[in-house]
Formats: structure tokens, sequence, C-alpha cells
């Protein structure tokens, strides 16, 4: 046995030492991240004349990858000794790059040839070639060169003059990926009128399946007008659902016309099983087809993999399938290694793991009511078409389904009213939410939201795509199942207490409904202002401050409800949004809540208004009365008293008998009242301002959430919650400021109480005095 080459033992332990550190997120000191934060952020730097070591670079490398995320604990995911074999292969095909050529040549060759073959041994591909590439739709494009190159002979030389003639068309169903017919014509420089969009079933079959009978219409039209139809692209597996077109049927339309038929789609991975479906086995015989082994595998950084058959290599180099340069082979180095490392069983675990997981949650998804798959169907099928259907659906990996409100029970006071628009895009943004939080609160599920044409929002779970990296086990999905369970219920009273939150909002004059469909709760409400005599600015300056302040208290409550200004991006501005509902929801106390606390903050918000005015108009009249009390000073005591040396003078041989009237500001009535009572009777406390509230708060029972009705097992709640003391509140605050300034009797100019100083007869106030109580109040 040799000895291995010593480089190539480096490298691996290299890039093992490289993964250890960027996986384990623990390389960097505490000072050192300190030192990182003040050093640099995201602004690129000079390039260091010195150099730096690998350690440096590498943590430089998880910097950037991870950024401040670490105190959220996030790390980069594992990816399993399989992904660093796909890793090493890109450090090795650097290393191999550096070979003489014709040793490259003889590496490369063994490369391409043992990786095609095993493909295609793998997915029952016969006698077929292989083109590697980065880009899902590259090879699509390439094989449309080649159906090109093979369709008209001169196209080598003549170039795009000799497509004029006979325009080539591309046909594609519906249900493709979104924008690949664009690509094609952008990269193959055609015009759009070349692509041709094939719809779906609408009488027979599933609703994601390309309509044969009119394709073959189609075809014979364009043939009819002087167009070459040129390539097919079938699926198996729609990129939303994960439905199969019917490819038997297809492929023998493709040989009737001499068209070349392309295959793609996720269901291609089941091929390597023991049982494969009779509708993807038939997808063999196409001319080729186009897999993604690194998601299936998790594998990162993979290329992905078109198998085709064509007898010319002339015209296969021509399209661009094959290349002279060994840089170009070494693609397949990556794959090459990982396949070598899973072996055959582990490849076929994998696939067989993703499928399973994909039937067990299958099974589950039937046993609940409320609960439809997008195989579900409408219309009358033939006997023989429902059973290839259902072995269709029984064999797909990927699961589509969707909330439905079939499955629930109308309340009494109704259930969702309006036309069916408006029903799909209620149950379109519940179905949003359910995916959503399923994914949030099951994250190893790797389920996802998918808008489908026919059926609306769903939720599409696709262990193929997202099992291998994620490392999904049967526990995840037993868990998505249960999660599902659970939210159910919560969806069938949120969608029976929409209406009847809607008419109770309707009923109440302060409130206005906000039509949303798009938002997964109860409803949407805005509190209105009852003030008639404003401008349209102030009126609407008044509605976002109630709003806002009724949001804040609504959200301090202590219920299950969930309450929001809506998404970021909202076009309505100034609402409160309510989230989901619960079976034991009291939606008529909900509103009155709602407005009762809108009212209270309505009316706190006025009290401030008018208090302002008080305040400013109480200012006026003490300033009048402090005029007034100086000028009769001036005139009892005289103008040569006002001299400064003259009255010092006068006030020792005959001083002047004063005493300081002072005056109190009563927020309640608005008005200045004399201070003299507090004087004469010190404890004179129980002239207050009251400023109570007249609402009533009903009584909440300790320990009970609000808004639950007594028949469901809770207690009866209070019809306003303690959030309408908030006038109580800040009355009390004031009456007891009152209280203090009055015992103080100290004026201060940020207090709320304004005395003035005028003259008693009854006391002696030292010389100056008067003036400083003057301009202290000033």
């Amino acid at each position: 046995m040799k000895m291995m080459d010593p480089t190539l033992a480096e490298m691996g332990n290299h890039l093992s030492d490289a993964m250890k550190i960027l996986e384990s997120g623990k390389l960097e000191s505490e000072q050192g991240k300190e030192r990182r934060k003040l050093s640099w952020k995201d602004f690129p730097g000079p390039l260091q004349g010195d150099g730096q070591d690998v350690v440096s670079i590498l943590q430089l490398v998880q910097n950037l990858m991870h950024g401040e995320d670490e105190k959220q604990g996030h790390r980069m995911q594992y990816v399993g000794e399989q992904g660093h074999m796909a890793l090493l292969g890109h450090s090795l095909a650097a290393y191999i790059s550096v070979l003489e050529r014709e040793r490259l040549r003889k590496l490369t060759t063994r490369i391409l040839s043992d990786t095609t073959l095993w493909l295609c041994r793998l997915f029952r591909y016969e006698n077929g070639s292989a083109y590697y590439h980065e880009d899902d739709c590259e090879g699509l494009v390439k094989m449309c060169r080649l159906a090109i190159n093979t369709h008209y002979e001169d196209y080598a030389t003549e170039g795009f003059t000799v497509l004029s003639s006979k325009p080539p068309v591309i046909y594609q169903s519906a249900a493709s990926r979104p924008g690949l017919g664009q690509h094609l014509c952008s990269q193959l420089g055609l015009p759009l009128s070349s692509l041709c969009i094939v719809p779906c079933n609408t009488m027979f079959g599933s609703l994601h399946q390309m309509d044969v009978a009119l394709l073959d219409k189609l075809i014979r039209d364009d043939r009819e007008s002087g167009k070459l139809p040129l390539l097919l692209i079938a699926n198996a597996g729609t990129p939303g659902a994960g439905h199969t077109d019917k490819l038997s049927r297809l492929k023998e339309l493709c040989v009737q016309h001499n068209m070349w038929l392309h295959v793609e789609g996720v269901n291609l991975a089941t091929l390597v099983l023991g049982q494969v479906s009779s509708t993807v086995t038939a997808a063999t015989k196409c001319d080729s087809m186009t897999l993604t082994p690194g998601p299936w595998l998790g594998l990162p950084a993979v290329p992905a993999v078109t198998l085709y058959r064509h007898e010319d290599p002339a015209l296969s180099l021509a399209a661009g399938l094959t290349s002279s340069q060994p840089v170009e082979k070494l693609r397949a180095l990556p794959l090459w290694l990982s396949l070598q490392y899973l072996g055959h069983d582990g490849i076929l675990q994998r696939i067989k793991h993703a499928s399973q997981l994909s039937q067990q949650l299958l099974e589950h998804l039937k046993t609940l009511a409320s609960i439809k798959t997008s195989d579900v169907l409408d219309s009358e099928v033939s006997l023989i078409e429902a059973l290839r259907m259902v072995e269709d659906e029984l064999n797909s990996p990927v699961v589509v389904f969707r909330f439905s409100q079939d499955g629930s029970t109308p309340s009494s006071g109704g259930s969702v009213k309006g036309n069916v628009a408006e029903e799909r895009d209620i149950l379109d943004a519940l179905n949003r939410w359910l995916g959503e939080q399923l994914a949030q609160q099951v994250p190893l599920s790797g389920v996802d939201v998918v808008e489908l044409e026919d059926e609306g929002t769903c939720v599409r779970f696709s262990p193929l795509m997202t099992a291998a990296a994620l490392g999904t086990q049967e526990n995840d999905v037993a868990a998505l199942v249960e999660k599902l369970g659970e939210m159910i219920p919560v969806l069938s009273c949120t969608l029976r207490f929409r209406q009847d939150f809607k008419d109770e909002v309707l009923q109440q004059a302060s409130l206005s409904y906000i039509e949303d469909q798009s938002w997964p709760g109860l409803g949407v409400v805005r509190y209105e202002a009852r003030s008639t005599d404003l401008d349209e600015d102030k009126r609407q300056y008044r509605v976002e401050k109630i709003n806002s302040d009724l949001l804040k208290k609504l959200m301090e409550l202590d219920t299950d409800l969930y309450f929001s200004d809506g998404p970021e991006f909202c076009e309505e501005k100034n609402c409160i949004f309510i989230g989901m509902a619960t079976e034991d929801l009291d939606v008529a106390e909900l509103v009155e809540t709602i407005v009762s606390i809108g009212k209270d903050i309505e009316e706190s918000g006025k009290f401030f208004e008018n208090m302002t005015e008080v305040v400013r108009r109480g200012i006026q009249e003490a300033e009048q009365q402090l005029q007034k009390a100086n000028e009769e000073k001036l005139m009892e005591e005289g103008v040569l008293r006002q001299i400064p040396l003259v009255g010092s003078v006068l006030n020792w041989f005959s001083p002047v008998q004063a005493s300081v009237k002072g005056r109190t500001f009563n927020l309640a009535e608005g008005c200045l009242d004399s201070t003299e009572p507090v004087y004469s009777v010190k404890a004179q406390m129980n002239k207050e301002a009251s400023l109570d509230s007249p609402k009533s708060v009903t009584k909440q029972f300790p320990g009970q959430k609000l808004f639950r009705r007594h028949g469901a097992g809770s207690d009866s709640v209070s019809d306003t919650s303690s959030v309408s003391h908030l006038e109580e509140s800040f009355r009390e605050t004031a009456h007891v400021q009152a209280i203090d300034a009055e015992e103080a009797e100290v004026p201060q100019e940020h207090h709320v109480h304004i005395e003035t100083e005028t003259a008693l007869s009854d006391q002696r106030v030292p010389e100056g005095q008067e003036t400083e109580s003057v301009d202290a109040l000033r």
C-alpha cells in the first residue's frame, strides 16, 4: 500500500481544523470581541503589508459570517462528514489543477467517467452523458442549444438568421418555476413569442399537471403557422405542489412531433428507490433530466447534473456540453468524493428516509378534518385516473396542506360571510400565519409557505430538499403534527369570531372597522375622535394619539389576545390589529373594553387641553392681581419709601405694618382663591378639587384572564379593565400636589399653585421682602 501524499494529508487536516474553528464559534476571546467592535464593523480595510496567519483569517471569516448574531446563539449549520468531503473536493480541485497536462487529463477523465456512470445507474438513465453546472437553469439552456443545433443544421454558421424562416417554440407548464421561460429566451437570444405556456388540467386529473390534449392542439397550431416545436419542459414534481406530469403521454407526443423532452423536479430523486411510481419511472425515457443531488443528500456546494442522450459529439461540443479544458471537468470532483463517501446504501437510505417522513406526515394529515392536501379534487374523475392520482400522492415526497373552513363549526352569530374571493383571502392569511408559526416552533421540520394558483396559500413539507441538511427525524414530524393539532382550534375560532367581531364593532359609533382580509387575526379597528370642531390635521393628530395610547393600554392587559399596530408595510395607519382568538373569547366584552378605554383616553386628552387653557387664564389673572397689589402698595406707602436710601431711613423710623396675602390656583374651578383660611386654620385639608371619573369598573376575579365567557371554564371578568383608572390616577396626583403646595406656602414657578402677595395689617414684613416676592412670582 502506497503512502499518502503528505500535501493531500496536510490539506485534509487543514480543512478539518478550519471547519472546527468555523463551527465552534469559540476561537475569539472576550477582549478580542471588544477590540473588534471598536476597530472595525462592516467596513473594508487596507491590505496589511506583513500578512496574517491562517487563524486570524479564519477568525475574520467567522466574524463576517456570524456578525452580531453570537448574542442570539446563532451558529453555522453543521454540514457533517459528507459535507466535509464536498468541501474538500473544492480544495483538491485547486491543487489538482497545477498538475502536468497529461496527468491532469487522465485524472479528470476518470473523475467524469466514474461520476457519470454512478449517476446514470442510480437514476436508471441508461447510456447517458452528464453535464455538471453550478446554476440549476444552465443545463436546460445547454439542452435548448443542443436541440437548436440539431434541428437547424446551418445554425453554427448562419446564426439567428436561420431561425427567422421557421421560429422555434419552447413549451413549458404553467406550474413550472417562475421566470424559467423568460430566462431561457434571454440566454438564447429568442423573443418571448418563442415561449408557449401550457395550462394545467381544469377538468380531469391534478390541477398541477400539464393538459396534454391542449398541448397537442397548441403544437399543431404552431406547425400550421410555420413555427418549429423545439423543446418541451415537463415536471417530475412541480416546484409548488410536487405533482408529476403525465410523462409517458408527453414522451409519445414529443416523438410524434420530433421534439426534445426535458424533465426536472424533486420527484426524480425517488428513482433510486426500489419501488417507484410509474409516472416518475417514465422520466428515464426522456431526452434529458436535471438532478440536484446537493439538497437531496445534504451536500454543500456540489454542482447540479443534467443527464442527456445524444449520439453526435460534435453537436454536443457546439452546444457547450463538453469542454477541452481540464479545469472545467473538475466541477464533478466534489460530487465524485461525496458519492464515494456515502456509497450506494448511504444514498438510498437518505432518499428513503425523506420519503418516509413525507408518508408519515401525510398519514396524520388524513385524520385531521380541517386540513386538506392539494390532491383533494372537486371534479369527477374516472376510477383508473383516481387510482393513478392516489398512487402519485402516496409516492410524492412533497406534502402540501392547507387549513380549510369545511371542518369548522359555525358560531351562533354566523360564519364567514361575503363572496368567495374574500373568504379565500381570509383563509390565505390564516394559512400564512399557520405556516410561519409551524416553521418557527418546529424549525427542524423545514416547512415553508407556498402560494398556489388554485388552492391559494398552503404549507409545504419537502424533506428531500431540507431533511438532509436539517437532520429531520420522525420525532420532528410528530412534533409538527402536535403543534398543528394545537393550532387548528385557534384557527377555527378566529375564523368563526371574525364576523361576530365585525358586527360588534359596527354597533359602536366611536369605532371604525377596517377591512383587511390579509390580517391573520380577529380583525382591525380604529378609534375615532368624537370632536367635530377640529380641522383635518388636528383631528388626524388626535386620532393617531388616541389609538397609540389605546394600543399601549390594551397590550398591558392580562389577556391571551395579541394586539399590535399591524405589519411593517401596512397601508392602514392608526389602527389596532387584534390577533388570533380562542374558544372562550367574549367578543362583546372585548369591544366594550376597547370603547371604554378609548373614551377614557379621549377624555383625559380633553382634560389636559382644558387644563392648559385654564392655567393660561389663571396666570393672566395672577399677573393682573400682582400689578394691582403693587399699585395699592405704592399708594399706601408713598413714593419716598420706594427710593432705596430714603426708603430705608423712613422704614427705620416709621416701619410699615404689612403681611403676605397668598393666592392659590384651584384647578377644578379654574380660579384664584385666597390662602387666608390656610393661615387661620392649618388643618383645613378638606377643600379638595375632586376629579374622580364617573366611570365604573366591573370586578375581575383574581388570576383570571380578560375577555373570557362564563361557560368556557373561566370566571367573569371586568368590562373595562383596570386601565380605566388612568384619569383617576392623574387627578389623585394633582390633588396631592395641591395639598403639598398649600402646606409649604412657598410659591414656585413650576408648580400648579400660583400665589400673589398683598399687604395685611396684622404682620410685619422686613424691608425689601415685598419686592422679592413679586419678582419671584414673575
